[in-house]
């Protein structure tokens, strides 16, 4: 299943053009795998990074994904590609012009997935619209929000960074209790806010 899930990413990369979602003062560096500055103090991430990510999240065709920092709309409409016509993807963005950025990026170049992107409330997720398979986090939070492992279906997969770590939960029973959790260390994000 591994590799057909990273098939999958490296389809999908080949597909979402990285050009698309950054500012237009960046796109010379587009390609290079580094975070770009997208404004109002947040970042696209680099592309190995989200490569990363998406592996541990493991998104197969079908499924319903929370993309929550949506940003400039590029994971959005990466993990719309992952999840094919029968999929659902909801981005939740909590800075307006961002939101209006990728919803405007998502409807230029990529209309035809399924995907929609909204103004993220004071709360974590979208809660109207849960519970999801999968969910993806693209800024840094102090710790594991509840709210967010409350909005996973059973067996559902999180993937997100704290502090300097990603890490992978999933919704299942680990060994002394609680969710199944794996570390990894070594990443920087901006804040989730």
């Amino acid at each position: 299943m591994a590799d057909a899930i990273q098939r999958s990413i490296s389809e999908a990369f080949s597909k979402v053009d990285r050009k698309d979602f950054v500012l237009p003062e960046y796109a010379a560096a587009a390609y290079e795998d580094k975070p770009l500055p997208i404004g109002y103090g947040q970042t696209i991430s680099q592309p190995s990074t989200v490569a990363f990510m998406l592996e541990l999240l493991e998104v197969t065709e079908g499924l319903k994904v929370l993309d929550v920092g949506s940003g400039s709309g590029w994971t959005t409409t990466l993990l719309a590609h992952l999840v094919g016509g029968a999929g659902m993807v909801t981005g939740v963005e909590p800075i307006p012009e961002l939101v209006k950025f990728g919803q405007t990026n998502l409807a230029k170049y990529y209309p035809a997935h399924k995907a929609r992107i909204y103004k993220a409330t004071n709360h974590y997720g979208c809660k109207d619209r849960a519970p999801y398979d999968r969910i993806l986090v693209s800024a840094s939070a102090d710790t594991i929000p509840a709210e967010l492992m409350n909005q996973l279906k059973p067996s559902g997969i999180m993937v997100l960074p704290v502090q300097n770590s990603i890490w992978k939960i999933v919704n299942k029973p680990a060994k002394n209790g609680g969710f199944y959790k794996e570390e990894y260390p070594g990443f920087v994000f901006v804040p989730l806010v």
